[in-house]
């Protein structure tokens, strides 16, 4: 009877467990409350809409990559393009010993050792086309195999190398997310590895670290606390917001560089101190990452960053984002009800196998992470720089130093026979985006990329002897040479003879005052001429120039 009574007292004590464990699985949210309806929510420590919402979110930053590419490449590195691509390739060759085998492989992966170099500008569209398929699948789907995450990062990885490191190791790592060939959007027999989930932790620790390691040795101004006082004026392709931050009080900007201390080297370590801390930092980041994206143009940098924080959240966290009743949600919630009764499916030959796959991963990453880790604690640190050919793991870090006055180079055109005379009259080119008429808005184009107006920023802190392409536009220019013009927002010569010469001036840029007789007569920017950048040139003057180089000397057709 002793027994018995034992027996039926522990299935009482069952009962009630399994009643309980079924009453915590079941929280109404008020919306269900106000229908008389429960919705069942999901349990804390799965992954499944995790790995859904990280796959859109590579494939949108992967859509916008080839779509940049697919719009600027031949311009830039295509047959006819500032620095094309075959010469590079063909250097390395020579450098490797003339043959394309590993050792060139090595170097420079990339498809494009492979195809036609006689059709380079098709190989590149046909490259980033089919690269904004299948990304384009991916975001509209959610569902993603391996053969099409592979085939992304080798794809972009073949356009990178011949012409940004964090979507080389973000889309690495999507790769182990999705099963081998099955497109499902929450596959069974393919559970997302937390393993994996943890090496998205790992990139947006090392991310935030190497950013704010890098600060806080590479510019007294992040120590002193006015970094901030400059960057918004100074950074590579300011915003309409860009103007009005500028303009923020002394003890805000203050504000701002203690809040990116924390949260580029406080929070970080959030991640390792359980769930709930975790989604802080992950949380912390986001925001922080949206708030650059409001002011300014930083490519699609920070919505990449963006991406590894989101493996900080569970599926708890995310269930908020998928519809009531969606595919995913009955999928997802089945499969925590089947866990929960014990009715789990044993893992198959192929699971078993994917684990093994995933231990293999950890270690990967790990050994690679030696030397990055390393640089992280060094005083000689190095930030954007890769260790391994493949580039998986990387070292990274932005505005390390923080520019103190923005100067842009200005082109400027004249139909002039005598650059030198009085009564010459110049005419400016306008980029897309870059500052240039002191009357225009700054653009919002975050998270698409002008490549061109990018590079103009780095070539005002330096020479032209320093940045010879400089020199390649402006005998483009000279030629009315439409590949080079597509990249222009503004060709003063449009419809007219080409310009006879072409110069480069400097001017000092700095924000009009808000409420000022400048910005009350619609100008956003006061500039100062510094210089001449480079003299003014001529199509015959430059022809040694580009013989020396090897560059094809533009021509004025007739």
């Amino acid at each position: 009877m002793a027994a018995s009574s034992g027996c039926s007292e522990s299935s009482v004590r069952k009962r009630h467990v399994d009643s309980r464990r079924t009453e915590t699985e079941r929280v109404p949210s008020s919306r269900d409350r106000e229908t008389g309806q429960q919705r069942v929510s999901f349990r804390p420590g799965t992954y499944w809409l995790t790995r859904i919402v990280l796959l859109r979110s590579v494939s949108f930053i992967y859509f916008v990559a080839f779509g940049v590419a697919y719009n600027q490449n031949k311009q830039l590195i295509g047959e006819n393009g500032l620095t094309p691509c075959k010469n590079y390739l063909n250097s390395v060759k020579r450098y490797v010993g003339g043959k394309i085998g590993m050792a060139a492989l090595a170097y420079t992966p990339s498809v494009l050792w492979f195809l036609d170099w006689s059709q380079m500008d098709a190989n590149l569209d046909g490259m980033a086309l089919v690269g904004m398929a299948l990304s384009g699948f991916v975001l509209v789907t959610g569902t993603a195999n391996m053969l099409i995450m592979v085939t992304l990062w080798v794809l972009y990885h073949s356009l990178v190398n011949v012409g940004q490191l964090q979507l080389l190791e973000t889309g690495f790592l999507a790769i182990f997310l999705c099963p081998v060939w099955t497109l499902s959007l929450v596959p069974r027999h393919c559970p997302p590895s937390l393993i994996c989930i943890w090496t998205f932790r790992w990139l947006i620790v090392r991310i935030m670290l190497g950013a704010g390691l890098i600060k806080i040795r590479g510019d007294k101004c992040w120590t002193d606390l006015t970094c901030m006082d400059y960057h918004y004026e100074t950074q590579p392709v300011p915003n309409p917001m860009s103007y009005y931050m500028h303009r923020s009080p002394w003890w805000f900007h203050r504000f701002e560089t203690l809040s990116n201390h924390f949260i580029e080297l406080i929070a970080p370590f959030f991640t390792f101190l359980g769930r709930r801390m975790c989604m802080v930092n992950g949380a912390l980041q986001i925001v922080f990452q949206v708030v650059l994206i409001v002011s300014g143009n930083l490519s699609f940098l920070n919505w990449l960053t963006i991406v590894p924080s989101l493996s900080c959240f569970d599926d708890a966290a995310l269930g908020f984002l998928f519809g009531r009743g969606s595919v995913a949600e009955k999928a997802v919630l089945e499969m925590q009800k089947e866990h929960a009764a014990g009715r789990s499916p044993k893992p198959t030959k192929g699971m078993l196998i994917r684990r093994v796959m995933n231990v293999s991963l950890a270690v990967v990453i790990g050994y690679l992470s030696i030397p990055v880790v390393m640089n992280l604690w060094s005083s000689r640190q190095m930030m954007n720089t890769s260790f391994d050919p493949l580039r998986i793991v990387n070292t990274y870090g932005a505005f390390g130093s923080i520019t103190k006055e923005r100067t842009e180079v200005i082109l400027q055109g004249s139909l002039s026979p005598d650059p030198k005379a009085p009564e010459a009259v110049w005419e400016e080119y306008q980029f897309k985006c870059k500052p240039g008429d002191i009357s225009r808005q700054p653009c919002l184009i975050s998270p698409y990329h002008y490549r061109l107006d990018w590079l103009m920023w780095f070539a005002a802190f330096q020479t032209y002897e320093q940045s010879e392409w400089v020199i390649h536009i402006a005998g483009r220019l000279l030629a009315n040479d439409t590949t080079v013009l597509s990249l222009l927002d503004h060709n003063p010569f449009q419809g007219r003879e080409p310009p006879r010469w072409v110069r480069g001036e400097h001017f000092r840029y700095k924000f009009s005052q808000p409420g000022s007789a400048s910005a009350a007569q619609g100008k956003w920017w006061i500039r100062k001429r510094i210089g001449a950048y480079f003299p003014p040139v001529d199509l015959e003057g430059l022809r040694g120039y580009f013989q020396s180089r090897n560059w094809p000397h533009p021509h004025i057709k007739s």
